[in-house]
């Protein structure tokens, strides 16, 4: 296994994409994954306070409760173009691994403070290096379908925020889009307090 560490987070025109790089291996993971993980992801990194708990503050909350550690989190296969992640949990003593989309595993343990690990196979699969110039604009995303363009852009907590309020209204999700409204707030308010 590989550790890791959450390198980036930046939307292509084909989706959210975490990049996972390792202090020792020059290759970096980029994995597709939903807004709403890209949103739980992107509010930890940042440092976001927010007054209320979201899913993963959640089950963070409850692993706390049952007295459960998550010890760390393996994406440990990829199939058919889909990975595949385990969270690895300690209980009484005793380590227990659950199946977890590696998005979920990924918002879980940044909040828990607990190692990300990557498999040798999945690295050699789909690991990739980006050179400097990609690095220096937002690494290039994995290879587009035949016949579409790739582009990515890095975007801040704030700027992914905005972007699910402006896709949430566009697509009259008017409570999604409140929810989005209030987090933005929030995050406006705890840059002016830094």
């Amino acid at each position: 296994m590989i550790p890791v560490k959450v390198d980036q987070l930046f939307l292509s025109n084909m989706g959210f994409v975490v990049l996972l790089k390792g202090s020792a291996d020059e290759r970096s993971l980029p994995i597709f994954i939903g807004k709403a993980e890209a949103q739980a992801i992107a509010l930890r990194v940042n440092g976001v306070k927010i007054p209320r708990p979201l899913t993963h503050d959640l089950l963070k909350n409850m692993l706390d409760y049952l007295e459960c550690r998550l010890m760390r989190i393996e994406i440990c296969d990829l199939k058919d173009g889909t990975f595949y992640a385990n969270l690895v949990l300690e209980r009484d003593g005793a380590p227990t691994a659950l199946d977890c989309r590696p998005s979920d595993a990924i918002a879980l343990a940044l909040r828990c403070g607990s190692p990300i690990f990557v498999s040798r196979g999945v690295m050699d699969e789909a690991g990739r290096v980006f050179d400097q110039t990609q690095s220096e604009a937002g690494p290039a995303a994995p290879a587009p379908p035949a016949g579409e363009k790739a582009s990515a852009k890095k975007l801040t907590a704030l700027e992914t925020l905005t972007k699910a309020l402006e896709k949430a209204i566009a697509e009259e999700r008017y409570e999604d889009a409140a929810r989005l409204r209030d987090d933005i707030n929030h995050l406006k308010e705890s840059h002016k307090g830094n």
